[in-house]
């Protein structure tokens, strides 16, 4: 018998929490679809603890500068695009994609440190990507975010995006990629396999689920309809700190539906940050392209309701550097560990950070519990029907 003293059994745990750092993740980050910032007008975005304007010009080059006129002050957002430059609305200083003053209309020369802050820009797929890094360093040639063949496929649809702000610090929806048991209470989903493999700059989830029969069942009786889901599988990765590409395949009865999903952000602040989704989804004999656009924004919209799951889970959570752990709740640590070296100087990353660690939980415990509550609401559900 193991006897266990008073000590170790009723000290309490306590949360702990340092203060959110005022650093911002080192990497690429998605500020939506690219064809929103190609109106010919400034957009203001808020990021990085700044404002940020952000323009295309004449020459289809989309450029982000720092918000604010190193003349006076004025603010560029509020501005005018002038062929490929930005012009101050207080004195009509243009300000060129690379971060220097242009031209002043009124003056022979530009003083030689008319110079603001130019952040390094990608357009691929369709969406826009701003670097960012403390150091003020370029983008090394090897830090990239992968190519999405289907996003420019004629055989796939459109992105189907959305964005909301999320008032908390960002890590907070980094730690689903290590989290399976909140699929089944937050997203009815039932995961029967889950894994995590993190290596160098990317953080993969691998994950095979079943549709909870008392969820179907509840949507079908408020009105679901259509094909009926059996499940899903995802091969879900970050790539850079914010970035996350899902191949998702959703499994119905006499077809497989293939898509890719984006689950992104960017912080506005340590407290706060843009949350975003997209989805494409494959055309097929069993899906045609209307279906297919139909289908999309479906899953867009059931998408978006399990983001406002999990936002509602961190509005009312605390902030925990600290968790107490089972088993079967996933690596955590060691994906803040990975999460980690975005967030000091390049020179002091270190190989923990890096190296390849894989993680599979084991569900045979998960999957019998969750069995027997599935049946058990279902039971309860019938009876009340009765």
């Amino acid at each position: 018998m193991i006897h266990v003293t008073a000590t170790e059994s009723d000290a309490v745990r306590a949360i702990e929490a340092e203060a959110v750092s005022s650093r911002f993740a080192r990497g690429w980050h998605c500020l939506g679809l690219a064809e929103t910032f190609k109106d010919g007008k400034p957009h203001t975005v808020h990021a990085f603890g700044q404002k940020l304007v952000v323009f295309t010009g004449a020459d289809g080059k989309t450029n982000v500068l720092d918000g604010y006129c190193r003349h006076m002050g004025g603010d560029l957002s509020q501005g005018t695009v002038k062929g490929n430059e930005i012009a101050c609305p207080f004195h009509d200083w243009r300000w060129g994609g690379d971060g220097r003053c242009k031209s002043i209309p009124y003056s022979r020369r530009v003083p030689l440190r008319a110079r603001t802050a130019a952040w390094p820009t990608m357009e691929q797929d369709k969406l826009l990507f701003v670097w960012n890094d403390p150091e003020g360093k370029q983008p090394p040639a090897d830090v990239r975010i992968p190519v999405i063949e289907g996003a420019t496929r004629d055989d796939w649809t459109d992105w189907r995006w959305t964005e909301q702000v999320v008032h908390t610090n960002a890590r907070e929806v980094i730690d689903n990629v290590v989290d399976m048991a909140h699929f089944f209470y937050i997203h009815k989903s039932f995961p029967t396999y889950f894994k995590n493999i993190f290596e160098n700059q990317t953080a993969t989830q691998i994950m095979k689920g079943v549709t909870r029969e008392d969820a179907r069942r509840a949507r079908e009786g408020s009105g679901g309809g259509g094909p009926r889901m059996l499940g899903n599988t995802s091969v879900a990765s970050y790539h850079g700190p914010s970035f996350m590409i899902d191949e998702l395949t959703y499994h119905y009865e006499g077809y497989d539906l293939h898509s890719v999903l984006i689950n992104c952000h960017y912080p506005i602040d340590e407290n706060s940050f843009s949350l975003h989704s997209g989805i494409i989804v494959q055309h097929s004999d069993a899906l045609p392209p209307e279906a297919a656009e139909a289908t999309a924004a479906k899953l867009s919209e059931f998408i978006l309701l399990g983001f406002q799951q999990d936002v509602e889970i961190w509005k009312n959570k605390t902030r925990i550097d600290n968790p107490l752990l089972c088993e079967e709740d996933g690596p955590v640590y060691q994906l803040r560990r990975w999460y980690e070296q975005f967030y000091v100087d390049a020179a002091d990353v270190k190989p923990e950070m890096t190296d390849r660690f894989e993680f599979e939980i084991d569900t045979t415990r998960p999957v019998e519990s969750w069995k027997k509550e599935v049946e058990e609401n279902l039971a309860r559900s019938e009876g009340a029907s009765a």
